[in-house]
């Protein structure tokens, strides 16, 4: 069965870090470009980040850079999201998608990826 399944989401107070992941199964994410996105409740998704299958493309969105790092190691079939100074504007869903396609001029819209997680929950508050 092919899936994403996110983890590493929890409560961290303003300033904190977490780590999530993104784990495939029934695919190797070899080939795939993954991106991470986030919805707050009563907002739009909004794209996170996204990473190239050869790891040689990595774009962040304007609320999270200098702030939050993507990367991927192929062996574990894994794509993290290291989040640091966590904001209470950072509390949403985090879902990780995937496909083969190549990432261009942009990150892709959540629409455009064939694979999708359920997402995670993430909470920054005092």
């Amino acid at each position: 069965q092919v899936q994403l399944v996110e983890s590493g989401g929890g409560l961290v107070q303003p300033g904190g870090s977490l780590r999530l992941s993104c784990a495939a199964s029934g695919f190797t994410m070899d080939y795939y470009s993954v991106g991470w996105f986030r919805q707050a409740p009563g907002k739009e998704r909004e794209g996170v980040s996204c990473i190239s299958s050869r790891n040689d493309i990595i774009y962040y969105g304007d609320s999270v850079k200098g702030r939050f790092t993507i990367s991927r190691d192929n062996a574990k079939n894994l794509v993290y999201l290291q989040m640091s100074n966590l904001k209470p504007e950072d509390t949403a869903v985090y879902s990780c998608a995937a496909d083969t396609f190549r990432i261009l001029a942009a990150c892709p819209d959540w629409g455009e990826y064939d694979y999708k997680g359920q997402g995670t929950q993430v909470t920054v508050s005092a």
